[in-house]
């Protein structure tokens, strides 16, 4: 007990000097690690989600190494830079292997706000797949033809293997990995976490479809182009953004301690 009051005074004094949009931006990182987490989504301590300081291009936001996803607030968050240094107040440090992608991400696209990657069990199985994800359900089809992939070179993102996936990453903001899982980038938080929350889903109805074991339905080519062209709004950088405010408001009523 001694020790958490000792520890409240300082987490107040950060806050106070803490800029409003830093925050914010903490209160939505820890939203999407306690969403993901609600999901089953995480990987113990092994996947991880970041997104740029707002007003820097060089700071960013990241979750300690050996924390769980459950285990994200807005104030432990560490803030760090590009090599994955912590340079902020909140002590601890980063997964090196898991901060690579994310820095090989963030100087790939200096419009990026926010990275995902996540090893889900849909997600893997698909990435595992010789025909990735297949459009045969409305996001899927939506964004046929515009998702990335990468094929796996071991762990850790050796030199070459960055070059190679920032040219595999292209210009989409989707990607499946090889045999390791999904990756997303947003130029919003609401973005990347939209994009991954639609494409792990769309992983989950896959998987789902191909084990009733019957001929899949697929929608003719000029069907598939039609939903592309069309693109349902989400080319627009606040793609996600209500169903975002959506997911907010649940964590608050059912356990705000995330904005902590």
């Amino acid at each position: 007990m001694a020790t958490a009051a000792r520890r409240r005074p300082s987490l107040r004094r950060n806050r106070a000097r803490m800029a409003p949009a830093e925050r914010e931006a903490r209160i939505q990182l820890a939203a999407c690690y306690r969403y993901f987490a609600r999901r089953g989504m995480d990987d113990l301590i092994y996947t991880h989600l970041s997104l740029r300081v707002p007003e820097t291009d060089d700071r960013f936001l990241f979750v300690g190494f050996g924390m769980l996803f459950d285990d994200v607030t807005a104030s432990n968050l560490l803030k760090v830079d590009i090599e994955g240094n912590n340079v902020g107040d909140t002590p601890g440090e980063v997964n090196p292997a898991g901060w690579i992608v994310h820095k090989t991400v963030f100087d790939a696209k200096p419009e990026a706000a926010s990275v995902m990657h996540l090893h889900t069990i849909a997600g893997v199985a698909v990435s595992a797949q010789k025909g990735g994800l297949l459009p045969i359900n409305q996001f899927a089809i939506t964004h046929a033809g515009k998702i990335a992939y990468h094929d796996y070179d071991g762990p850790g993102l050796r030199p070459e293997e960055q070059k190679t996936l920032a040219a595999d990453l292209g210009d989409k903001r989707m990607m499946f990995m090889r045999n390791h899982g999904t990756l997303t980038h947003g130029r919003t938080i609401a973005e990347a976490f939209t994009l991954m929350h639609y494409l792990e889903r769309t992983c989950e109805i896959q998987v789902a479809a191909q084990a009733g074991g019957g001929k899949l339905v697929v929608p003719s080519k000029s069907v598939i182009e039609r939903t592309v062209k069309t693109a349902q709004g989400t080319g627009d950088p606040s793609f996600g953004q209500v169903g975002f405010d959506a997911i907010l408001r649940r964590l608050d009523r059912d356990d705000p301690s995330y904005r902590d």
